[in-house]
């Protein structure tokens, strides 16, 4: 019985704690038994192994109750299973598991015990344990513990004390840009984007403004790897990340190439679990949405006859072959009874004159825009790999201009040694090939004269101008021949590296980075009659260049906790070089007119060949330490030294410190009172430095050109002819200087100061953050316009400016879901930038190369700002013209009924050189985004909007074509706007009188080609739908969505704006409307 009570007691034990009172009192009564009698004991006896069994089996019931088996899934609010989101169960010390590819977990957790499930990027979700459990959870970009790539290192984004912004990868791929750059578009605040609708999708970027007078470009980091090419090359599909990196505090790690900003983009690696296969597919329709409305042949006809009559000139001496019948009202005004061009405009018949052809129409299409990707994913604990394809094809608006890109990317990394030693790769091999339209086609479809055909009669010939037209060729010949002008880039870059973890918080790194490039460009001359027109020289122009860009260095990293204190050192080295080589044969005369055959080895006429070279090296020793205490005070401090070829020895070598301070103030303890409505509280400030060194890599020497007369005689080399005759010989060739040399050229520097907080509201609802900054540039490089006296040759690098960029920055959102499952985000953000001109040399100041027209002295203003005559309305009576005459004393121009009246600004009573004041800022105001996403059911919406605001535009390139008769190309075709000018029945219009010449010169610059070219645009519009789980599964797929979106669908402008788009108001490429239907599918 004694051992029966031993097996109780350890039964007891097992049961655990929660009976151990209840056990003591059972021993208690147990003890007491040698107070009963016999028959009381026996009684005893038979209820105590009653008692135990029963405690036995309860206590066996309760052990099997402590312990359940928990399975379930875990997927986004799409449906989409997540990998490697971690399972938990808090009551028993945070042991759990990890999903695997299907979003699957399993565990053993105490029953109604707390589980919690995590991944980076989505909210942390908390359950109960139960048997099953289906999980989704919803992203959340505001996470703290979100890692951040920052240069070399990553850290979280709650320790981040410099300006950082990070995009949204999915919201950025929606708008479905060749060119992931264009795609940030009003997405960051403080960068500016501008684009015109290229089918490559070039892009000019601009972080906080324009800090230099050369290259503004930003610096890009592709996986670590450092690179100034085009990012269209880059396929969007296989980008994992981007930072933008735009103080000086975050950036200066990158030293010398920094001042400009950085942008960091992450491609994507493998993941564990079994094969990934995921495609996406999308073809858009690109539409011409911004075509201006040119005359046909009777309008342009009855504008000639104005034009010409309000000049006192005979209308029938008109070149184009227009006939008039006119004479004169009873008021003494000429009236037009009929006109008339003759049937054909040859004396052959073959080119029939036509009612009006539209060459906009003619030269444009529907653009065509096709996207196709293709990755696959996999690993395990020892390795992973990830491998995409890609094809993009974008034949444009502008018929015949394509662009098209084949790219394949692998990523892997492998553990050689546990996780001591590991080994990776990054590489992107990728073709493009572009077919550019002819330079200015959009100008001269404007100006082609529209009584012209495209065809002759038999529909075999060019149609073009008559003899006595003005000598334009035929637009859609021009295009048709440049259709195998092409260029065919390969591109491969990427890096290999190894990773040593010899110590618990010490890493080793070394990278070595390649960016290899080969460019082959065919351009042809074909033999062409249109019209009078024609020209029999075939010549082929054929070139190739090299870039070979490499990249090494060597970094080591410590991270230590120590209580409350965490310390992140780095230091590294590193080296990067570039070579260029380029080649080119130019040949004439070819015996077979094809591309196929024309090759300047097959060619018999002239000959011509070039080439050249250039090389580059930047040494860089560099080292950043982080620290942080108790996840409240956050401290940074980073150095660069960079040396570069493209400086003398006097000034090789630049240093670039930066420190920055940030204090989580909601996390201090007096702060936890109201921590359910500030969730989240961190101020920051920085200082720091960094470099600009974008200049020639010859730029610090003299330079002489071989100037070698070549072809017939006369041909020029490096003697003048001042007669201009030569005698009909061949001038003596030689040597030419080109430039000066300069051995004391030295880094610009820019020092950035930058102050900013983040912060969360109402448990995270509400976020945002709110920069300020102060950005001045220092020994800023050009190579300005010299006087003549210094003699041919006399242009010179040389650090001669100084400029400032001070702005404001404010990004704010709220995120919230409903009861009812409806989930929304709605972010803008907002930028002001004010840049100056501190300093620039007096013979550079008035120039007009970085503002001022020539006509003011820059400094003081922002670069580029406009500056000359303030256009004060038009003259409507002979009262006027006669009061402006004896008031002022106009030395420029000749005032007129119906001409442009100018105002004397400086207030003399003269009208001169001296009223030219400053007139527009290109420089906006400030410039916004604001993004809208709805989830529901599987449902997705979202709606994006950019905007700039208070930027002035010049469209003189088209307003003088479209508002004027006697500027711009004489005898060119006008828009439909000039129907309107003003005339003696029309005293009320703002358009200049119609005139063959320009008496008042109206050509002068002035306010009246100013134009306001603010702007907010419905940039993307996307409505998608993911299909439930159960239906994808059916067609044996994970994940299935189809989505349909519009790219510029609207725009909200001034209404006196005149030109095509404020956003491209020349006439650069078109911006197109595009439609889009896409599928993602996952298996």
């Amino acid at each position: 019985m004694n051992d029966f009570f031993y097996h109780l007691k350890y039964i007891f034990y097992l049961c655990g704690p929660v009976h151990d009172n209840f056990a003591a009192d059972i021993f208690r009564t147990i003890n007491k038994k040698q107070q009963l009698t016999k028959k009381q004991q026996t009684m005893e006896k038979v209820k105590r192994i009653l008692f135990c069994t029963i405690i036995m089996l309860a206590c066996s019931l309760t052990a099997t109750a402590q312990q359940i088996d928990v399975s379930g899934t875990v997927k986004t609010a799409g449906g989409e299973g997540i990998i490697g989101a971690t399972v938990r169960d808090e009551s028993a010390g945070g042991k759990g598991t990890v999903t695997d590819f299907d979003g699957n977990f399993s565990l053993k957790a105490g029953s109604g015990a707390t589980l919690s499930i995590s991944y980076i990027g989505m909210k942390t979700v908390t359950v109960k344990a139960a048997p099953r459990l289906d999980i989704t959870m919803e992203e959340d970009s505001r996470v703290m513990d979100e890692v951040v790539v920052t240069g070399y290192m990553t850290q979280r984004k709650a320790d981040l004390t410099g300006a950082v912004s990070v995009v949204s990868i999915d919201e950025m791929m929606k708008e479905g840009e060749n060119n992931p750059v264009k795609a940030l578009q009003g997405r960051v605040p403080g960068m500016y984007v501008t684009a015109d609708g290229n089918p490559s999708g070039a892009a000019t970027v601009r972080i906080r403004g324009i800090g230099t007078m050369n290259n503004n470009d930003p610096l890009y980091i592709i996986d670590g790897v450092p690179s100034q090419s085009g990012m269209h090359e880059l396929n969007g599909s296989d980008i994992e990340s981007i930072q933008v990196l735009k103080d000086a505090s975050s950036a200066s790690i990158y030293g010398s190439r920094a001042a400009n900003g950085v942008i960091i983009i992450t491609t994507k690696r493998g993941k564990a679990g079994r094969l990934a296969v995921n495609f996406d597919a999308s073809v858009s329709m690109s539409l011409f949405q911004s075509k201006l409305d040119m005359m046909n042949t009777e309008q342009y006809g009855r504008t000639l006859w104005t034009a010409y009559t309000n000049s006192g000139t005979n209308p029938n001496s008109n070149p184009i072959g227009y006939r008039y019948d006119w004479g004169y009202d009873a008021a003494g005004y000429p009236v037009l009874h009929s006109m008339s061009l003759p049937k054909y405009l040859d004396r052959d018949n073959t080119i029939a004159t036509s009612a009006g052809t539209d060459w906009f129409d003619e030269v444009t299409r529907t653009g065509v825009i096709q996207q196709y990707n293709l990755s696959m994913t996999n690993g395990t604990e020892r390795g992973n790999y990830f491998f995409s394809l890609g094809y993009y094809k974008n034949d444009g608006l502008i018929k015949h201009s394509s662009f098209d890109r084949i790219s394949a990317r692998m990523n892997s990394e492998y553990k050689l040694v546990g996780d001591i030693v590991t080994v990776g790769e990054n590489f992107t091999i990728n073709r493009t090939g572009e077919v550019q339209a002819p330079g200015g086609i959009i100008n001269d479809a404007m100006i082609s004269l529209p009584m012209i055909p495209v065809r002759t009669v038999d529909g075999k010939g060019w149609g073009g101008p008559s003899s006595t037209m003005p000598d334009r060729q035929n637009i859609v010949r021009v295009n048709e021949y440049n259709k195998d002008n092409k260029y065919t880039y390969w591109r491969l870059f990427g890096d290999a590296h190894i990773n040593i973890n010899p110590l618990k918080g010490l890493n080793l790194r070394s990278t070595f980075g390649l960016d290899y490039a080969q460019k082959l460009a065919m351009s042809y001359t074909l033999p062409y009659t249109n019209g009078f027109l024609s020209d029999d020289l075939s010549a082929v122009y054929m070139g190739q260049e090299h870039w070979t860009k490499w990249m090494w260095n060597a970094i080591a990293t410590y991270n230590v906790v120590l209580g409350g204190h965490k310390l992140d050192v780095m230091l590294g080295t590193e080296l990067n070089r570039e070579d260029d080589v380029n080649l080119s044969a130019y040949r004439e005369d070819f015996a077979i007119i094809s591309t196929d055959y024309m090759y300047p080895g097959a060619g018999t006429g002239q000959s011509i060949a070039g080439g050249g070279a250039g090389t580059y090296s930047l040494a860089s020793f560099f080292g950043k330490v982080n620290y942080s205490y108790a996840d409240r005070y956050l401290a940074s401090f980073t150095i660069r030294r960079d040396g570069s070829s493209r400086f003398g020895s006097n000034n090789r070598w630049g240093t670039f410190p930066a420190f920055s301070l940030g204090w989580r103030i909601s996390e201090e303890s007096f702060m936890k009172g109201i921590s359910g409505v500030v969730s989240d509280l961190k101020l920051r400030a920085a200082w720091g430095q960094t470099g600009n060194q974008s200049i020639d890599n010859m730029a610090r020497y003299s330079i002489y050109d071989a100037n070698y007369g070549t072809g017939d005689a006369p041909t020029y080399g490096t003697s003048y002819d001042i007669t201009g005759s030569n005698g009909g010989s061949q001038l003596p060739s030689g040597f030419r200087r080109t430039q000066l040399r300069n051995d004391n050229l030295k880094w610009e520097t820019t020092t950035q100061a930058n102050v900013g907080a983040d912060f969360q509201l109402f448990g995270g609802d509400l976020y945002g953050s709110v920069e300020y900054y102060d950005k001045r540039t220092k020994d800023i490089l050009i190579k300005p316009s010299y006087i003549a006296v210094i003699g041919e040759g006399g242009g010179q690098w040389r650090n001669v400016g100084r400029m400032s960029n001070k702005g404001f920055e404010l990004n704010l959102g709220y995120r919230h879901t409903t009861a009812c499952g409806l989930s929304y985000d709605i972010n803008g953000n907002l930028s002001l930038n004010r840049n100056k001109v501190l300093f620039v040399p007096d013979d550079v100041a008035s120039t007009g190369d970085f503002g001022g027209n020539g006509a003011m002295n820059i400094i003081g203003n922002s670069i580029n700002r406009y500056a000359g005559y303030v256009a004060d309305g038009l003259f409507r009576t002979k009262e006027e013209v006669d009061n402006y005459v004896a008031q002022y004393d106009v030395r420029i121009g000749q005032p007129g009924l119906g001409r442009i009246r100018y105002r004397d600004v400086n207030g003399d009573n003269v009208i001169d050189t001296a009223d030219r004041t400053w007139i527009g800022d290109p420089n906006p105001d400030f410039t916004y985004g604001l993004n809208v996403t709805l989830g529901y059911k599987g449902f997705d919406f979202t709606m994006f909007w950019q905007g700039v605001q208070g930027a002035d535009v010049d469209v003189s390139a088209i307003k003088k074509n479209s508002d004027f008769w006697s500027l711009g190309d004489m005898n060119a075709n006008r828009t439909t706007r000039l129907l309107g000018a003003w005339s003696p029945q029309n005293q009320g219009s703002d358009i200049p009188a119609v005139s063959m010449s320009d008496l008042n010169n109206e050509a002068r610059f002035s306010t009246y080609f100013i134009e306001n070219g603010s702007y907010l645009k419905l940039r993307m519009l996307q409505l998608g739908y993911t299909f439930p789980e159960r239906i994808a599964k059916a067609a044996a797929m994970q994940k299935l969505r189809v989505y349909f979106s519009a790219q510029n669908l609207l725009t909200i402008k001034s209404g006196k704006f005149t030109g095509m788009d404020p956003e491209n108001p020349t006439t650069g490429y078109p911006i197109p409307l595009n439609l889009t239907f896409g599928i993602n599918v996952g298996f």
